[in-house]
């Protein structure tokens, strides 16, 4: 881990976080690419770079919170008015509530698959496979959006289920999660830029919770000091700042635009990485 790799990552990362294209699937070609042309190709994914990997998301979850930070803070209080009250008709409760709700259906989902999802951050043509399906079912949510002209800015139940299902498949590198998560709201009748709120806002517990977890159970205190942290550092925080802008324009892109154009660009670097990883690397 250098500080060249960490930037390149960081941006890597803020750029496609919040994008329907797969930060994971990006992480896992960059640095293969990285190790390709540095002749490191044979060198596996060590403890540092699945750490840094931790690291960058949780530079992305800052982003989000502060973007977001009224409507978290709004969502905090109600619900914990509601405990208080046992009513829990406030629109800020709901969807605190179905965020609750859907990471658990997504917890439910991404345990079983956690040991499959990290084996394949090694095999990049298969990661590259997986995004050409994300596309897919891109294109699949715009056809049915469309076809289907009624369309809610109102989370239900029903959707909070099954957008926190998708988030859960998209464990894998490659399943987009902000793809699935607003693929599956376009799928339950939602607009485009609820299905983005909504998807941001359903990450914060996740990702918090990977970054909480992971640090607690599996690092090694002793090994962790030999880490580059100033990379790290560095990684984290360029993340953040340009997931940041990534919230912000995107979120204007989804209010006029279709998400085909990220269908389009899915399909063909997905396409590419698994040709070149299979048949050239």
């Amino acid at each position: 881990m250098n500080i060249i790799q960490s930037i390149l990552m960081g941006i890597v990362q803020g750029l496609s976080e919040f994008l329907p294209v797969s930060s994971s699937a990006h992480l896992v070609f960059t640095s293969s690419l990285y190790k390709y042309f540095t002749g490191a190709i044979n060198i596996m994914q060590s403890n540092e770079e699945i750490f840094f990997d931790i690291m960058l998301h949780l530079g992305t979850l800052v982003a989000v919170l502060i973007f977001f930070r009224k409507e978290v803070s709004d969502i905090a209080k109600a619900l914990i008015n509601s405990l208080k009250t046992r009513d829990f008709s406030d629109k800020d409760a709901k969807l605190g509530l179905y965020i609750i709700l859907g990471t658990f259906f997504t917890i439910l989902v991404a345990f079983p698959l956690k040991d499959v999802a990290e084996k394949l951050v090694y095999s990049p043509a298969i990661t590259g496979c997986l995004l050409v399906g994300t596309g897919f079912v891109l294109f699949l949510s715009e056809y049915i959006s469309k076809k289907y002209k009624a369309k809610t800015d109102k989370v239900s139940l029903k959707s909070a289920i099954l957008i926190g299902i998708a988030q859960g498949i998209a464990a894998f590198p490659g399943f987009s999660r902000s793809g699935w998560t607003m693929a599956t709201g376009l799928f339950s009748g939602l607009d485009r830029v609820t299905c983005a709120k909504y998807s941001f806002l359903l990450s914060i517990p996740i990702i918090l919770g990977t970054s909480m977890v992971y640090p607690l159970l599996e690092i090694n205190v002793k090994e962790a000091m030999t880490y580059n942290w100033t990379a790290i550092v560095i990684g984290t925080i360029i993340s953040g700042i340009v997931g940041y802008f990534c919230i912000k324009y995107f979120l204007q892109f989804v209010a006029k635009f279709s998400l085909a154009f990220f269908g389009y660009y899915c399909v063909i670097l997905g396409s590419a990485m698994a040709i070149f990883f299979k048949f050239f690397a």
